[in-house]
């Protein structure tokens, strides 16, 4: 079957110089969709994963036409111009700390991935439906990597930062990793309503407790500094990662951008691993 393809979305900031860099990966892709694609192209296009060579299926594409919309709606209230000086392109190194966050794989293993990620990003939940499960199998699972989730919703999320809340209180029972998944895996639905929902498929998860939490916005000043000090690193398009030796609590590594094919994280892993 046909697959929407378009190119790696977060390598488009140049292009449009009205807008911060957290928002010119969509505007990118959005314009790219509207103005190479026919119309028989969008039917033809499958509801699957995207394959690793960067295929878009159809429900993407219509993720990326209403992110379109939401930034336009941004623009007409004069939000982006005032931002647009404010943020700068990734460097090619940097150093966070992940004290405190939840760990997947082993906490000695000799490389950490720390993942940039906002909830609603349908780019995020590409990577997540195709290379993080080689990712997972070939180097978290073999204890050879350490994967680190790090919240960066985006201002155009509405739902996003709540959700990276909603998260942290899955954690304090210990199922981040759980409750992590199934907002990954519905992306394009995380509002309100939709969190208890989630919260109740996750087993043996205290609803009280959890709904507590999540009212008590216990949270929100952690998640605002998590984006602050990614935007100190120069980040600020998701989904952005940062891969490195295993040095404790500070992770010092490459910086990566955009959900890419596994061959390229693999090609980054390995150098990491030989230095």
């Amino acid at each position: 079957m046909q697959r929407l393809s378009i190119p790696d979305p977060l390598c488009a900031s140049r292009l449009i110089k009205r807008l911060p860099y957290s928002l010119t990966p969509r505007l990118f892709a959005a314009f790219f969709v509207l103005l190479t694609l026919s119309a028989p192209s969008f039917a033809q296009a499958p509801s699957a994963t995207p394959d690793s060579s960067g295929g878009m299926t159809h429900e993407q594409a219509d993720q990326i036409l209403q992110e379109l919309r939401q930034i336009h709606q941004l623009l007409a209230n004069g939000a982006a111009p005032q931002r647009a000086q404010q943020a700068a392109p990734a460097a090619e190194k940097g150093k966070l700390n992940i004290a405190g966050l939840p760990v997947l794989g082993r906490s000695d293993a000799p490389l950490t991935m720390i993942e940039i990620s906002d909830y609603q990003c349908p780019f995020c939940r590409a990577f997540h439906k195709g290379t993080f499960e080689a990712l997972k199998k070939d180097w978290i699972d073999t204890g050879k990597l350490r994967f680190i989730s790090w919240d960066m919703p985006l201002e155009f999320h509405s739902n996003a930062a709540k959700a990276a809340q909603a998260a942290r209180c899955a954690g304090q029972q210990n199922k981040f990793w759980e409750f992590r998944s199934l907002l990954i895996a519905n992306a394009d639905k995380l509002g309100p309503e939709d969190i208890p929902v989630y919260a109740q498929q996750v087993p043996q998860l205290d609803m009280d407790r959890f709904r507590a939490c999540v009212g008590s916005d216990q949270f929100s000043a952690a998640v605002r500094k998590s984006v602050g000090d990614a935007n100190g690193q120069g980040i600020s398009g998701t989904p952005t990662f940062v891969i490195g030796k295993t040095q404790g609590d500070v992770v010092d590594g490459v910086i990566v951008v955009g959900a890419k094919p596994i061959a390229e994280f693999e090609n980054v892993l390995k150098d990491q691993m030989g230095k």
